[in-house]
């Protein structure tokens, strides 16, 4: 582990302690770790993965501030606690499956390991510790910054099994590549040729939001050439 990251969100430090009371470790992942590498303004939804019982811990945090707002998605053991502007989403380490017909994972509680093996990409699998006695580490197992360096999409396992398990990430692929002008790597794009039928599964609904997003990026062209390359537009969009 590397203490390098700038960790200054004092509500992040304020549920650091309250992991410390609770004998809880937590760790503060995904897109808000990535945008603070990358220097990027970052929104204002964070997510939080703590080892043990997620909920349990977000309601602890909701108790501890005034005006607090707790929403509870017992289904997929994730909770919300919206504090101000911020809104903080807890989830337990977990390991998931997958039906073959559908996108919503079956969850069971896991390592740290596996929980951050089964995000999207590698600069998403990034955690960084909140707890007083290790704030700031960073927990990198999929050379997540290294990526960030290279500015480039890499799956954290086989990318034919990521975009298997989720297929709506073969558009978050293209998105992240015109959000942050990052090349996908050859063996993901091969991966998103062969799977490009799996998004049948997925709502009209969310892959219209991903290409919303793609469309108000910097660089939207560099998404679009990633879906006409890889033949998915022909499929979410079909002439």
């Amino acid at each position: 582990m590397t203490k390098n990251f700038p960790l200054t969100e004092p509500i992040l430090i304020a549920i650091g302690q309250i992991a410390d009371d609770a004998g809880v470790s937590a760790y503060v992942v995904g897109g808000f770790v990535r945008d603070v590498l990358l220097g990027r303004g970052n929104d204002r939804d964070i997510d939080i993965t703590v080892i043990g019982d997620g909920v349990s811990f977000a309601k602890l945090v909701a108790k501890e501030f005034a005006g607090a707002r707790l929403s509870v998605y017992e289904k997929f053991r994730t909770a919300l606690v919206e504090i101000g502007e911020l809104k903080i989403e807890f989830v337990g380490a977990r390991k998931e499956s997958y039906r073959s017909d559908s996108r919503n994972p079956i969850t069971e509680e896991g390592t740290l390991e596996e929980d951050l093996s089964r995000r999207d990409f590698t600069v998403n699998a990034l955690a960084v510790s909140i707890n007083s006695s290790s704030l700031g580490d960073i927990v990198d197992l999929f050379n997540g910054l290294a990526d960030l360096k290279s500015r480039i999409l890499r799956t954290p396992l086989d990318p034919i099994v990521t975009f298997e398990d989720d297929p709506l990430r073969m558009m978050r692929a293209a998105r992240f590549a015109a959000q942050l002008e990052f090349m996908v790597i050859p063996e993901a794009l091969e991966a998103i040729h062969k799977m490009r039928d799996r998004i049948s599964i997925v709502s009209q609904e969310r892959i219209t939001d991903e290409f919303v997003k793609i469309m108000s990026s910097r660089v939207p062209s560099l998404g679009i050439n990633i879906l006409y390359e890889t033949e998915l537009l022909d499929i979410v969009f079909p002439s």
